[in-house]
């Protein structure tokens, strides 16, 4: 049987392997010379480093020649031991992060979570990654105290020869392109010391954020977590064909600041939005604030619509009627699980309201609403639903109303908190529900 193994050619052998689980691979790798080369590719594929210490053992223990098998990988640079030298290892954490991404030849993710930024030496490493595709940068340290730059990221970015979908949270805005931010409440952590970072050839010194819509090759923009109020978002031109995006808010601001902003990006960059994830509600108030009110955004091509659950529940009709002009055909919307009785109430309104505005046009394309409930942002949903709007409005309310009936019995929500109830006739025609 072995001998029958190693007859067979190469392209086969590959074929066999690219089937296997990664503990398999490792464990025929042990066969022969030869299959440790070939499990190479399948073992390699996906890494994780979890933090600091793992990709110091990384480095000294997996040879260099294995790094281009490399695919998929995220890296930590936080320390899981001595927490009190954090501020003193960024020359140590960027020659182990430059010294891995310079043999990382072939990687199509990147997943960087940094506990704060690395030394401004390993950006031009990003030039040599012709095959990256997606990159994500988390700040997972202090951002008072272990802060990334704007600067830092969007010099990046923007050096990546082939950047499709890029993903930033908890990044700082600098103070050389904020000052407006100095001394004016509230307060939002500015990064200083930044200005060493050399202009990049495409941008030059502009590395503020709203420059991202300058990366020509840019198709997925999610920004989490990160103050939105530059006022550049408005003017920045728009060279990158963006399709996806997903804009969160900054827990510095208020609610109305973040939306505003969020109204404002969408008012200069919307035109080719095909999918869309809001994480604050839209449609302006008439509150003060100090962002200059954008003229109402009109989305042309989207098609997909999110909500999360730091969408207020009492902002999510008018929030879906702001976009009611849009060709949206699937709405899905998040919630924690002590809102469910309040989001399936205001859907079952939004419903309503579709079916009075129906020769109008409004959401005539929606085909479905999914509603998903969850613990909290970071863990699995604990339940979908999938309502489908392409015939009847009446039965999907229908449809949500058992959905709401099947959460009940499983004790998701409680009797006490169960309003979302409604009557009606699947068979009854347009002229309205009969609401309870």
């Amino acid at each position: 049987m072995q001998s029958l193994w190693l007859s067979l050619p190469t392209e086969m052998k590959l074929a066999v392997i690219d089937l296997l689980e990664v503990e398999q691979a490792k464990t025929l790798a042990f066969v022969s010379h030869e299959m440790r080369k070939l499990c190479a590719s399948n073992i390699f594929q996906n890494v994780i480093l979890k933090n600091h210490e793992d990709l110091t053992c990384f480095l000294r223990d997996v040879p260099a020649s294995y790094y281009p098998f490399i695919r998929r990988l995220d890296v930590c640079t936080r320390s899981a031991e001595d927490r009190s030298f954090v501020g003193t290892i960024t020359a140590t954490r960027t020659e182990a992060m430059t010294t891995l991404l310079s043999h990382c030849t072939h990687v199509e993710r990147l997943l960087l979570r940094l506990e704060g930024s690395l030394a401004k030496d390993v950006i031009p490493i990003f030039t040599s990654l012709l095959s990256l595709k997606e990159l994500s940068i988390q700040n997972c340290g202090d951002e008072d105290t272990t802060p990334i730059s704007e600067r830092f990221v969007v010099s990046i970015a923007a050096s990546v020869p082939r950047l499709e979908e890029l993903s930033l949270s908890r990044i700082s805005r600098s103070q050389m392109h904020a000052r407006e931010l100095i001394g004016a409440a509230p307060f939002v952590p500015l990064v200083r010391g930044d200005e060493d970072i050399e202009d990049h050839p495409l941008l030059g010194s502009e590395l503020s954020l709203p420059s991202l819509m300058r990366i020509p090759t840019l198709r997925k923009l999610v920004i989490r977590d990160t103050h939105l109020g530059d006022p550049r978002w408005a003017t920045a031109p728009v060279a990158c064909p963006l399709e996806i995006l997903d804009l969160g808010s900054s827990y510095h601001e208020t609610e109305e600041f973040n939306r505003l902003c969020t109204e404002r990006i969408i008012q200069n960059v919307g035109a080719t939005i095909d999918e869309f994830t809001l994480n604050t509600s839209f449609g302006s108030s008439e509150a003060s604030t100090s962002v200059a009110r954008p003229a109402q955004p009109t989305l042309k091509k989207l098609r997909k619509l999110h909500l999360t659950p730091l969408v207020p529940v009492d902002d999510v009709v008018d929030t879906l009627t702001t976009l009611g002009s849009s060709p949206i055909e699937r709405i899905s919307v998040q919630c924690f699980e002590y809102d469910v009785a309040d989001v399936c109430t205001a859907l079952q309104d939004f419903l309503a309201l579709r079916q009075e505005r129906a020769d109008s046009g409004f959401y005539t394309q929606l085909h479905e609403i999914c509603v998903t409930i969850t613990e909290s942002l970071d863990t699995p949903a604990l339940g979908a639903c999938a309502i489908p709007c392409g015939c009847s409005d009446v039965d999907a309310a229908v449809r949500l109303q058992e959905y709401c009936r099947d959460l009940l019995s499983q004790g998701i929500i409680d009797d006490a908190d169960f309003d979302c109830k409604v009557a009606g006739d699947a068979a009854m025609d347009k002229s309205g529900f009969d609401w309870l």
